[in-house]
């Protein structure tokens, strides 16, 4: 990006204002957008704008552009006063040149090697996030790219988990609670409660709006099976577009009933396994085939859907995809539920109890924290 007040030149004609930076590269900017961004016309205090779209002229022309301190000085014909841009406000949202923050760059876990969780994801001992902004910038910074993170060294106690999340996120009560515990019941409403082994899935697909992140503690961890296996979907999902084309659009085109009841809940969404944005960027995966309802599809789709669903649930079986690790006593790990699929091989509660304790956190506040913490850090240097 170019320094503040450095630029070649630039030029003006009604319906667009012109830039040349310094490497050569030129960015544009129409008439119609620079004054819909006047910042003469938001609030001081909140910077929330004071006008409506209908409040501008439809084909707004500029007048003049004059270069000041730092910044141009913008005139519209018809109107009186100038909208003045700083350059480097001009740098920031230019079209070619504006960039995601560092949280909203999403890296796919590679599907070449099976991942390793001590070696491919971003750890942190309690203590580190407590008393180093940078270290938790870092870390809740991976957290967002990969869709999941580990912390070390927390107390093994029940509190503990809802000690560490304001460090992470907000928690999100449901039906179970703040927290949940996750160890074996003797009739449990739900399977993670039991012994049994689960394949890789996402959380609470049959909510709205599903849970954003999902943290689990490890309190007493199983000395035979138990272990944690987690998976990247988005990477799934892009190998499913690429080698199966028609599967992948299907499974985006298709609303799935998800359905969970208990005595205390009763709950129903209906959502693609596989959402993509407008652009056709993949934004979540809802995979829990535990909680798919009876599908309501005409006769003549049911195999065009089954042959799909197959195909991807065929995927999340394969080693290569899965990153494996048993939690140690302490262990909390967190990881995105519109993204990273979780599971656990299967276990014997009588010979060796195992006990997670996990809770939930609101999507927008774990990006909130993370790029509220980053606004703080950059004033403070």
């Amino acid at each position: 990006m170019p320094e503040s007040a450095d630029i070649k030149r630039f030029a003006a004609t009604p319906e667009m204002l012109s830039i040349e930076w310094p490497d050569g590269s030129v960015s544009e900017f129409p008439s119609l957008w620079l004054r819909d961004n006047r910042s003469e016309d938001r609030d001081a205090h909140s910077g929330q704008r004071l006008i409506d779209i209908a409040d501008l002229p439809a084909q707004p022309r500029i007048r003049s552009a004059h270069r000041g301190d730092s910044a141009l000085q913008i005139e519209w014909e018809g109107e009186s006063g100038r909208a003045t841009f700083a350059l480097s406000w001009l740098a920031a949202h230019a079209f070619e040149r504006a960039a995601r923050p560092p949280e909203l760059q999403v890296r796919r876990w590679p599907s070449g090697a099976q991942p390793v969780t001590e070696r491919d994801f971003a750890w942190a001992t309690l203590a580190e996030m407590s008393a180093d902004s940078h270290a938790r910038l870092g870390w809740l910074t991976r957290l967002l790219q990969d869709g999941l993170a580990f912390v070390s060294e927390v107390p093994a106690t029940e509190a503990a988990i809802l000690e560490a999340m304001p460090l992470v996120g907000r928690v999100l009560e449901t039906n179970y609670g703040l927290t949940f515990d996750v160890r074996s019941l003797p009739q449990p409403e739900n399977l993670a409660y039991s012994d049994l082994g689960l394949g890789l899935h996402t959380d609470n697909p049959y909510r709205e709006p599903v849970p954003g992140f999902q943290a689990l503690h490890a309190l007493v961890p199983s000395r035979d099976g138990g272990e944690s296996l987690f998976a990247d979907g988005f990477a799934l999902a892009e190998h499913l577009r690429s080698s199966a084309p028609e599967a992948f659009v299907q499974l985006t085109r298709t609303a799935v009933p998800f359905h969970y009841r208990s005595q205390d809940a009763d709950l129903y969404a209906e959502r693609p396994l596989i959402e993509v944005a407008l652009s056709g960027e993949v934004t979540a995966v809802h995979y829990n085939s535990r909680s798919i309802a009876p599908m309501r599809l005409p006769p003549r789709e049911v195999q065009r859907f089954y042959t799909a669903y197959r195909h991807f649930a065929q995927l999340l079986r394969e080693p290569r995809w899965q990153a494996r690790t048993r939690l140690g006593s302490g262990t909390l790990v967190v990881f995105d539920n519109r993204r990273t699929l979780h599971g656990r091989t299967a276990f014997s509660s009588a010979r060796h109890p195992r006990h997670l304790r996990g809770c939930y956190l609101t999507r927008d506040s774990v990006y909130s924290e993370t790029a509220l913490l980053r606004r703080r850090l950059a004033e403070d240097t």
